[in-house]
C-alpha cells in the first residue's frame, strides 16, 4: 500500500510502548505485518487479540527472522543481551531501532554488536504512562508528542530517514539530538522526577512517619506528585543505573536546592522563600498545554 514503510516489523517487548507502536503501525498500514516477542505467552496472545501484533514467538531470534525493522522495547538493561542474541539472525539491510530512555554510550555499544550490514537508529518517544503492559497500549499514545532520534556518525542516512518517517506517521514531531545531550536532558526532566517520586514514597514508609498512617490523610497533591512511582520497577532500575552519572549530578543539584529551602525555613526567611516559590510557580505554569 502507498503508506507502507516496512514489510515486517518485529517488536521485542510488547508492552505499553512496543504494543502502541505495533497497534498504530498496523491500523495505519505502515507495515504489512508485526511480529512480537515476549516471555509470557498469555500477554502475547492478548497482544494479538488487541491488534498490536499479528503473531508472536517466545524466542527473539525467531521473531526477527525476515524483519526489515526491529524495535527494541524491553527495559533498556536488556538491549545489549538482545542485540547479541538477534545479531546473527538479522537479514541484510534490516534496521534496528529502540524506544529507550537512555542513549549515551549505549548507542555505541549496540552499534558495535550488530553486523555491518544492519543499521541502528537510536530513538526515544517522549510518551508513556505509569501503567505498563500491552493492555494499556493506545492508538493515540504518540499523538502530538515528540520523538528524539540520536544518530551517530555510523548511522546510515537512509535508515535514519525511514525511522523518522515512521515516527512522524505514528503522530510525533521528530527531533535529532546527540546521544549524550539526550541523556543530560532526560536526567533533569524525566529521570530525576521519577527518582524523587520513589524517594518520597520511601520516606513515607519510614517508621517515624508510617506509624501515623499518613496515606490515609493524603489528598490530590501526594497522588499527583507521586503518580510516576507506580511505574515498572525493572524499567526504572535500568534507567537509574545506565544513566547514573548524569542522574547523580541532578541529585546533587536537587539536594542543593533542598538545602537552600531548609536554611530559609530555619531562618524564617519568608521573603527568600517567596522568591524561590514564585520562580517555581512561573516555570510550572509554562508546562500547561505541553
Amino acid at each position: 500500500m502507498k503508506s507502507e514503510l516496512f514489510k515486517q516489523m518485529a517488536v521485542i517487548g510488547v508492552g505499553l510502548i512496543g504494543g502502541s507502536v505495533g497497534l498504530i503501525a498496523r491500523r495505519k498500514h505502515l507495515v504489512r505485518s508485526v511480529v512480537g516477542y515476549g516471555k509470557k505467552r498469555g500477554e502475547l496472545q492478548r497482544a494479538v487479540t488487541l491488534g498490536a501484533i499479528d503473531r508472536y514467538f517466545l524466542s527473539p531470534q525467531k521473531a526477527v527472522e525476515g524483519a526489515d525493522l526491529i524495535v527494541l522495547a524491553t527495559p533498556v538493561g536488556m538491549f545489549e543481551k538482545i542485540a547479541c542474541a538477534i545479531a546473527p539472525h538479522l537479514k541484510e539491510g534490516a534496521i534496528v531501532t529502540d524506544v529507550g530512555s537512555v542513549k549515551g554510550k549505549e548507542v555505541e555499544r549496540i552499534e558495535s554488536l550488530l553486523p555491518s550490514y544492519v543499521s541502528f537508529v537510536g530513538g526515544h518517544p517522549i510518551a508513556g504512562r505509569e501503567k505498563s503492559g500491552v493492555e494499556v497500549a493506545s492508538a493515540d499514545l504518540f499523538s502530538g508528542m515528540r520523538c528524539i532520534l540520536t544518530p551517530t556518525p555510523r548511522t546510515h542516512p537512509a535508515a535514519l530517514k525511514k525511522v523518522a518517517a515512521l515516527w512522524k506517521a505514528l503522530g510525533t514531531t521528530v527531533i535529532e539530538m546527540d546521544p549524550l545531550v539526550h541523556d543530560q536532558i532526560m536526567a533533569a526532566v524525566s529521570h530525576l522526577p521519577h527518582l524523587v517520586a520513589y524517594a518520597l514514597m520511601e520516606t513515607l514508609l519510614n517508621t517515624r512517619v508510617a506509624k501515623q498512617d499518613p496515606i490515609r490523610f493524603s489528598a490530590g497533591g501526594l497522588r499527583d506528585f507521586t503518580r510516576v512511582a507506580a511505574s515498572a520497577s525493572d524499567m526504572w532500575r535500568d534507567i537509574f543505573l545506565l544513566n547514573g552519572a548524569r542522574i547523580v549530578e541532578m541529585i546533587d543539584l536537587y539536594q542543593g536546592v533542598l538545602e537552600t529551602l531548609k536554611k530559609k525555613i530555619i531562618a524564617q526567611d519568608g521573603a527568600g522563600l517567596i522568591e524561590i516559590l514564585d520562580r517555581a510557580r512561573v516555570l510550572r505554569q509554562s508546562l500547561i498545554g505541553k
